[in-house]
């Protein structure tokens, strides 16, 4: 978990989750640079979040293509974690936020609320299908007649102190 915890490893595994790609192509997807980028693939690879599935021969060089399959994140194991984890949420939704087109096809909710557990549980499984049809319907960044699009989801059952 510690490597999810720096917003930008968020990022690059949004982008890399079930397609290749290259630190530079991530670089130029993200506008940072490729030895930086290139840095934090080594780290999310190194945690065991990306994988290397293709080396390509690139100008004399050897270009490794990762990619996240989303079954391999760890749920976070502690407090620590869990901290780590929300607010590298957090953070990637403030920098994404900033970058959202407005309009009707925008949805923003947050609540606190008491529900049936029948209907608790009903919902949580709705959205992890419609999470599973979001991931599924991914295509590589820029594709054209895509949209870019960023989704946030996080939704638990609260301690009743």
């Amino acid at each position: 978990m510690r490597a999810l915890a720096h917003p930008l490893r968020m990022r690059i595994l949004s982008l890399v989750t079930d397609r290749a790609m290259s630190a530079a192509e991530v670089a130029r997807e993200l506008g940072d640079s490729q030895p930086n980028i290139s840095y934090h693939l080594r780290k999310l690879a190194d945690a065991g979040l990306v994988g290397i599935v293709e080396e390509v021969a690139i100008r004399g060089g050897i270009a490794k293509r990762y990619r996240h399959d989303p079954p391999a994140v760890a749920a976070p194991r502690g407090p620590d974690e869990e901290t780590m984890l929300a607010r590298a949420l957090a953070a990637g939704l403030g920098t994404r936020t900033a970058q959202r087109k407005r309009g009707p096809s925008e949805t923003l909710t947050d609540a606190e609320l008491w529900v049936d557990p029948q209907v608790w549980q009903d919902l949580v499984e709705h959205v992890r299908s419609l999470s599973l049809r979001l991931h599924d319907a991914a295509q590589p960044p820029r594709t054209p007649g895509t949209v870019r699009v960023s989704t946030t989801i996080s939704m638990f059952e609260m301690d009743c102190r």
